[in-house]
């Protein structure tokens, strides 16, 4: 049987559009012909009570319908949730899934995902000791990330593979006082050290955790590594919060740099980094941009220009391009170009690219995107959810590497 160039024309025409990739991607029969689209997605579904996103999701809850219906329209295979928040039965996620990815949103089409993982994170987990220099132990600020209860901004992935749990690495409890040359917060005259030593000891680096997620993909075990650190603010001179978003992206820095260190240990006591041959995603809202905003200068470079990341170009939309004109005096101020942002702060702190998609050496960039569509557009409403955008990327196995 001949296939006529016209076919190919229109193979190529349907995996070049972006609007609605899923229509390319799963219409296609073979697992290599297809890319993995993976997604990062602060999501806001966040409730200041325990079980409160619970009981929003077992309504008919607008935000989630919207978060739900920017998934349907992107439809990655593998995709990191950030502040969703984390219950022990996993309840709020089960609905998410079910009752709102499970059911076309807004015109969009369902989608499913056999496999999820979520974990404990650091938020809203009382330490008992005053962090915030109040003199109280018992606010949100004194919890070892924070929170007003425990699972708060937790985080939840979801893929249409499977994990390997057997082999998932977390580092909720790693202290951050193990960090060789830890940023250790200092009082303004940058000679007494902000936290006593008895409780710098206790600190823990992650705000909410640090997850080494493997999953059995069609291109092969990648392993997706998930954070969220803290924003660089709302702290003093001291700077703590800054500190501490550095050291948080540090971390996997350190990860992928030696595969043997040995105080680099999960919450089950396994030490070391990630083995060098091994690919991997570096995903979620890292709450630094590359030149703006107060984050410690190279924190999120770290990541970005570690030999081990792939050099890629950054994803972009045009709704963030768009945004950015709504202040001129603000955009101009701006040194990351606008089309790459992807959180909307407002005009008082601007526009930001602080969500990344990181890829490792091994892999191709077929494309990528910032779903953050202009406001003329009917989607752009669902934007109202949440102050980030969704970032995606899809991959491949690089050709050297086939």
């Amino acid at each position: 049987m001949q296939i006529s160039s016209a076919f190919f024309a229109a193979l190529t025409l349907a995996l070049s559009a972006i609007a609605a990739p899923s229509a390319a991607n799963e219409s296609l029969s073979g697992s290599l012909m297809r890319p993995l689209r993976v997604a990062t997605f602060n999501t806001s579904l966040n409730h200041n009570e325990a079980g409160g996103l619970i009981e929003q999701l077992s309504g008919d809850h607008l935000a989630a319908r919207q978060v739900a219906a920017v998934i349907q329209r992107v439809r990655p295979d593998l995709v990191l949730l950030n502040e969703f928040d984390y219950d022990i039965d996993g309840k709020a996620a089960e609905l998410f899934v079910s009752r709102y990815l499970g059911e076309g949103q807004f015109g969009e089409r369902a989608i499913s995902y056999a496999h999820r993982f979520q974990a404990p994170v650091n938020t809203g987990v009382a330490s008992g000791l005053d962090l915030t220099g109040d003199g109280q132990t018992d606010g949100p600020g004194d919890a070892w990330g924070f929170g007003m209860h425990p699972g708060q901004y937790g985080m939840l992935v979801l893929s249409r593979y499977p994990i390997d749990r057997e082999h998932v690495r977390t580092f909720q409890q790693l202290r951050w006082s193990a960090m060789p040359g830890a940023l250790a917060p200092r009082m303004p005259d940058n000679k007494t050290a902000w936290y006593a030593d008895e409780t710098w000891q206790q600190l823990r680096l992650s705000s909410k955790s640090h997850w080494d997620v493997p999953v059995q993909t069609p291109l092969g075990t990648l392993h997706f590594l998930t954070a969220h650190p803290t924003p660089p603010v709302f702290d003093g001179k001291e700077d703590r919060n800054g500190r501490r978003n550095f050291d948080e992206i540090r971390l996997w820095a350190e990860y992928l740099t030696n595969a043997d260190t040995t105080w680099l240990c999960d919450d089950s006591g396994r030490c070391g980094g990630l083995d060098a041959n091994a690919r991997f995603v570096i995903a979620g809202d890292y709450n630094a941009d590359p030149l703006d905003g107060e984050s410690i200068a190279g924190a999120i470079t770290q990541l970005i220009g570690h030999p081990r990341v792939l050099p890629m170009v950054a994803p972009t939309s045009t709704g963030a391009a768009t945004a950015a004109t709504a202040d001129p005096e603000l955009a101009a101020s701006k040194r990351t170009p606008a089309a790459q942002h992807t959180g909307a702060f407002g005009l008082r702190a601007g526009n930001m690219r602080i969500d990344y998609v990181l890829p490792s050496v091994g892999f191709e960039v077929i494309r990528s995107g910032v779903f953050w569509p202009p406001s003329d557009r009917p989607e752009a409403q669902w934007l109202q959810a949440s102050d980030h955008r969704m970032v995606w990327v899809d991959l491949r196995l690089a050709t050297a590497a086939n």
